[in-house]
């Protein structure tokens, strides 16, 4: 008898549950989108401007009850995974966010030294990836998958090539770069190309190279000096730019030198100072002068956080909300993830005309966005201010 009761409750409570399935009381799945970025290592401060935009976006998300997709409300949940600036540990990242996360989007990483070997393993798990500041092409190239935010570096070497040569109509350039990193390395060889475009072979009189972590540049400084170098052009981060500054001035170079969207941290100022001061480089966004939406992202990012924010959490902002209107516009969840990831992705793709706080922006085929890049001036208090805009 008691046996038969048993039975009895156990089929009630699987009726009971398919009930509640049917009637739609099944528990909402969550959305997850992965974060992958530097929150130490080399560069901790694009990690931190990376993890303060995407909460603050979840922050307007979780007010709002949560992200509508077709006509059903899914709470969100973010999952970061800090790369260290290591692609070994950007794979690792990204492995462990798609294969045991379940997330649906990636942002992320930010650096085309971990984006390009990330994006593999997006790419391969057929994952759709954004990265916010990778701008070498290898990070998209023939990964359908995975996008990015900012404009690409075949772009950005002959903006930078054109601005100087309009600018002071100088003929002869050095370039100073980081061999081992995709990015410097990259956008290096994209600038010396376009620079002698411009201005014949030979025109770039010194064309010097080390190694990440290395502190001491006098002897390639040395070298662009001795070369007749008018200026100097060096696609490095915040870390190593104040030292490059700061021993070419030693060195008695004082010559203008000009940078890159690399360049777009609040720590070059900080570590750098007036040596800085009066120094071009492109990037993605201005903040002094900012309008707009653009404008209120700024005040509310600074009174949060205590500081203005660079292009790299502008440019998160922007990849965060990328990804929210891809999963929106698909127009509801399966619940199978894999299909899921490839109505997201599908999305993304379709995306034109996307008012975002760094510029508005149309995907290309290949998953880049079609946008203009910003020259900035390093004013006397410190400040980036809008210098001049170059499009496409």
């Amino acid at each position: 008898m008691r046996k038969w009761k048993t039975a009895l409750v156990l089929a009630l409570t699987v009726m009971i549950a398919f009930v509640f399935i049917a009637c739609g009381k099944k528990r909402q799945a969550v959305i997850k989108i992965g974060v992958n970025a530097p929150i130490t290592g080399d560069i901790p401060k694009v990690g931190e401007g990376t993890k303060y935009a995407a909460q603050m976006w979840l922050e307007d998300v979780q007010k709002a009850g949560g992200l509508k997709v077709g006509d059903q409300i899914y709470p969100v949940e973010l999952a970061i995974e800090d790369n260290e600036s290591k692609p070994d540990s950007a794979v690792k990242g990204n492995t462990k966010m798609i294969s045991e996360d379940g997330v649906l989007v990636i942002v992320g990483p930010q650096a085309s030294k971990q984006a390009i070997p990330a994006g593999g393993v997006a790419n391969d798990y057929q994952t759709p990836m954004i990265s916010p500041w990778s701008t070498n092409p290898d990070t998209t190239l023939n990964r359908p998958f995975v996008f990015r935010g900012c404009f690409l570096d075949p772009f950005q070497g002959p903006v930078v090539a054109k601005f100087v040569k309009e600018e002071f109509d100088f003929t002869k350039a050095a370039v100073l770069y980081d061999v081992a990193s995709d990015y410097p390395k990259g956008l290096a060889e994209f600038f010396k190309k376009s620079w002698e475009e411009i201005n014949g072979p030979g025109s770039v009189t010194a064309y010097e190279s080390f190694t990440t972590k290395d502190t001491d540049f006098s002897s390639q400084l040395t070298k662009i000096k001795d070369s007749g170098a008018e200026f100097l052009f060096t696609p490095q981060y915040y870390n190593e730019v104040a030292l490059i500054v700061k021993q070419a001035h030693e060195l008695g170079f004082n010559n203008p030198i000009v940078g890159s969207d690399s360049w777009g941290s609040a720590e070059t100022v900080n570590l750098c100072g007036a040596d800085c001061h009066g120094l071009f480089f492109s990037t993605h966004y201005a903040a002094a002068g900012a309008q707009g939406a653009t404008k209120e992202f700024i005040d509310r990012y600074q009174q949060k956080y205590g500081y203005v924010p660079d292009d790299v959490a502008a440019l998160t902002w922007d990849a965060m909300r990328l990804a929210q209107q891809a999963i929106e516009s698909t127009g509801g969840l399966s619940g199978d993830i894999k299909k899921d990831r490839q109505a997201v992705r599908d999305q993304l793709a379709q995306i034109k005309d996307f008012q975002g706080i760094t510029g508005n922006m149309t995907f290309t085929e290949e998953g880049d966005p079609i946008k203009c890049a910003v020259i900035v001036r390093i004013s006397e208090q410190g400040q980036f201010e809008f210098y001049k805009q170059v499009c496409p």
